[in-house]
């Protein structure tokens, strides 16, 4: 059985529905933090399901519409700019994972979170697991979902501001998007909190 399928079967034969967590652009200057839950039928196996960072963007993209049909349910949140600004990307973050997981129907008997902590509140027992989307297949698919949905959301923000080449950098804080931010300036889709720490705003 593949390793991260066999991370999950134990967790539901004793708890049933088990959800999957993860997050991407965490880290990027600008546009959203997206996170993803998902509920995995038992009956369906992905092929090549793994971490999203290990697959390749057509990798990526060819599993997307898979892990949709292999969903028992699934939720993406986007959280903006003004929300990471106001809160912080971490309580940011984590406002994004309990909607996630309270937008899944049927609900989870537990969530399985990415990282080291979990969002609190959640109404339903969670773990968090370090290098979840690299063991579990839930939170595996569940990163898949959020980095093709950010990305894609990143790629038509680039085609509206042509100038930013978000094509490129998709927002991270590459040397080429410092230039670009520095020749264009800022506007609205940008993390004011992360560029005043870089002495930007």
């Amino acid at each position: 059985m593949n390793p991260l399928y066999a991370y999950d079967a134990p967790l539901i034969e004793q708890h049933g529905l088990v959800c999957g967590v993860d997050e991407a652009g965490r880290g990027p200057l600008a546009g959203p933090v997206c996170v993803a839950a998902v509920i995995l039928r038992e009956d369906r196996v992905l092929e090549g399901l793994n971490d999203s960072k290990k697959l390749t963007e057509k990798k990526r993209e060819a599993l997307y519409p898979q892990i949709l049909d292999a969903a028992v349910s699934y939720k993406i949140v986007m959280v903006g700019p003004e929300e990471i600004d106001r809160l912080n990307i971490l309580q940011a973050t984590m406002m994004g994972m309990r909607q996630a997981v309270e937008g899944l129907c049927p609900a989870p008997a537990l969530a399985l979170i990415d990282g080291n902590r979990c969002p609190q509140s959640l109404g339903m027992p969670a773990r968090a697991v370090v290098k979840g989307d690299a063991t579990s297949a839930c939170i595996a698919a569940a990163s898949v979902l959020a980095k093709v949905t950010r990305d894609r959301y990143m790629v038509e923000l680039g085609r509206q501001y042509p100038q930013y080449q978000f094509e490129k950098h998709k927002g991270y804080p590459t040397k080429l998007h410092y230039e670009l931010i520095e020749q264009y300036g800022i506007q609205d889709f940008y993390r004011k909190s992360f560029l005043k720490k870089r002495g930007i705003v």
